[in-house]
């Protein structure tokens, strides 16, 4: 009985339900010795010696009122009420009650073991207080009868408060997981809308950095370029923040259609880019979607990884066929003393993880590595129904 010993402080507070439900097993076991009193009292004079009728009277009171102690010391307890009921048989309302509390508070071998002592009573009762109704074999069955019920009934309790405590801890968990899945898909979100953004920031302030002699009207037009994408990345922040205060509506999402915009951007920015041949009509919003964040990181990656490389982007594919995205950058120059610093690379491999996890969650598969001749190449294959 190892848990048997439980430190007083980890029992819980009493709130109304708990007063309430002591308050009724307390009545209980006044009243089961209240019964065993009134047969004493029928039973003759002799059955109820005054001496030995106050000694019971006094020994129920006293476990009647050690039973507000079962929330705290639930196998002492119920242990001490059975060494009681040896002796005095107005206890066994109590003990009952002690032995529900222990089945509801201990584990089922300790249940057990206290069960097996609380037929010591009932043994004690066949040989010194013998029934007159029923045969030594009989009440003893009856006996252990009532304190399996006992017993059971605890049992019983204890198993919904499990059942119910796992499904709250599961509900926990599913919020957990439902919580960590937004949480990396803002993060997904934020990497492929402010990535491409800040690399055309730090594209261009490079290029401010290491051309000092550029003329006015370049730097101007830099710094056009630089003030424009630093208030879209501002934008594009705002719209990804505004999906965790209103997950409801959240913001516009590119479509297939808008990657003319995008690779149009990153040609206005400096980069050697050109889009192959036309964009096929609009996809389900998922596989646009989808196919205009492989372009978007596909140019990122370029511009950080290959700076001024030529790259070329390729969109084919129609409905019951599917839809392949190809962005392929040739083997970037060597860099001149005064080209830009190449964009700082972020730890390698999260962009392409993350991405690889976005075209599967779309029902596709992603391909990247070099493409034979110094260059690399990104592939995306997306279902189109």
């Amino acid at each position: 009985m190892s848990d048997a010993s439980s430190a007083a402080e980890t029992a819980p507070r009493r709130g109304p339900r708990e007063w309430t439900v002591d308050t009724v097993f307390f009545l209980l076991a006044v009243a089961y010795g209240m019964a065993i009193a009134k047969s004493r009292l029928h039973g003759g004079p002799d059955s109820a010696p005054d001496a030995m009728f106050k000694a019971e009277q006094i020994a129920g009171a006293v476990g009647c009122g050690l039973l507000w102690l079962r929330r705290r010391w639930p196998v002492h307890l119920a242990l001490v009420l059975i060494v009681l009921s040896v002796f005095f048989e107005m206890v066994a309302g109590a003990m009952l009650v002690a032995l529900f509390s222990v089945a509801v508070q201990r584990k089922s071998r300790t249940t057990a073991l206290v069960y097996l002592a609380g037929l010591v009573p009932v043994v004690a009762d066949v040989f010194f207080r013998p029934d007159p109704l029923l045969s030594g074999f009989q009440y003893l069955v009856f006996g252990m009868i009532v304190q399996a019920s006992a017993v059971s009934w605890g049992l019983f309790v204890s198993h919904r408060r499990q059942l119910r405590d796992r499904m709250v801890a599961e509900a926990e968990l599913r919020a957990e997981q439902a919580q960590m899945r937004t949480r990396e898909a803002v993060a997904r979100e934020m990497h492929d809308v402010l990535g491409h953004r800040l690399s055309l920031l730090s594209l261009h302030a490079g290029a401010l950095e290491y051309r000092t002699d550029a003329s006015p009207e370049e730097v101007a037009r830099a710094a056009g370029v630089i003030r424009q994408s630093a208030h879209q990345a501002l934008q594009d922040l705002r719209e990804v923040l505004g999906v965790l205060r209103a997950p409801v509506d959240g913001p516009p999402q590119p479509t297939l259609a808008d990657v003319h915009r995008l690779v149009a951007e990153s040609g206005r920015a400096g980069m050697r880019v050109k889009l192959l041949e036309e964009v096929p009509e609009a996809a389900p919003e998922t596989i646009g979607r989808t196919a205009y964040r492989v372009v978007q990181e596909a140019l990122t990656n370029a511009r950080k990884h290959a700076h001024g490389a030529a790259v070329s982007v390729q969109v084919s594919g129609k409905a019951g066929e599917g839809l392949t995205v190809a962005v392929t950058n040739a083997a970037p120059g060597p860099r001149q003393p005064r080209d830009p610093a190449p964009v700082p690379a972020a730890p390698p491999g999260q962009g392409l993880a993350g991405l690889a996890e976005r075209v599967a969650l779309a029902g596709g598969r992603l391909e990247y590595g070099p493409d034979g001749s110094g260059g690399w190449q990104i592939t995306a294959r997306l279902p189109w129904p």
